[in-house]
Parts: C-alpha cells; structure tokens; sequence
C-alpha cells in the first residue's frame, strides 16, 4: 500500500482532478483545504475553516486543495501522478502543485474491497 499527497495549488482544477483520477480508477481521497506558509507569511493565505466569524482583514480566499489517497502499490501512485498532469500540466513548473508517494508500513481501517469501485 502506498499514501499518496497531493497539494493542488488552483482550486478550481478540483473536479478535472477528480474526474481524471476517476477515470484513471481512482477513488477514494480525502481532500482538505490547506494554505502554504509562504502565502501565510505574505498575509496572502488564510488558514481554512469551516466557520469564519466576522471579518479578517487582509486576508484572501485563495488557497489549495491537499488530497490524501491510500492506494494498492507504486503503479497506481504512478497513475495519480499522471492523471493530475493531465489536468495541471507538469508538476515542475511553478503554480501547478506537487505529489508525492510512500510505501506505507501497516494500515488498518480500509474496507476489503478489491474492486477499486467506491463504496
């Protein structure tokens, strides 16, 4: 099993990138709304929440998308990657985002499902 991470830097990508995982046989992430230090140390960035009360000034909305997937080995990972390229165009360039992958040592909690299909 392998985690894979990804930070999407355009929000607005979100469902190309889903929709491309999706016909990849992808499924399953969970994705949270993140910022980066940069854009927070700029007072760019806003730490998301859920529920903001009152104002901020200074403050934009513009932030990423960070998606965490567990999948079954090294190829699939591989295929996020592509999938993601697809939509954003190569990660080495700037304002696209960046993924990465690790094998992971044990995992429990994942439903015995081989179908790759969502539950």
């Amino acid at each position: 099993m392998y985690m894979v991470f990804l930070v999407l830097d355009d929000p607005a990508r979100l469902d190309a990138v889903l929709q491309a995982w999706e016909e990849a046989g992808i499924y399953g992430a969970t994705i949270v709304e993140s910022t980066g230090f940069r854009q927070r140390r700029k007072g760019e960035g806003r730490v998301p929440t859920r529920y903001t009360f009152g104002h901020t000034s200074g403050f934009t909305e513009e932030g990423h998308y960070t998606f965490f997937i567990v999948v079954p080995d090294e190829a699939t990972a591989r295929l996020c990657l592509e999938a993601t390229e697809k939509v954003v165009g190569d990660l080495n360039e700037p304002n696209t985002g960046i993924l990465a992958a690790w094998p992971l040592s044990f995992i429990k909690g994942l439903p015995d499902d081989s179908s790759g299909e969502p539950n």
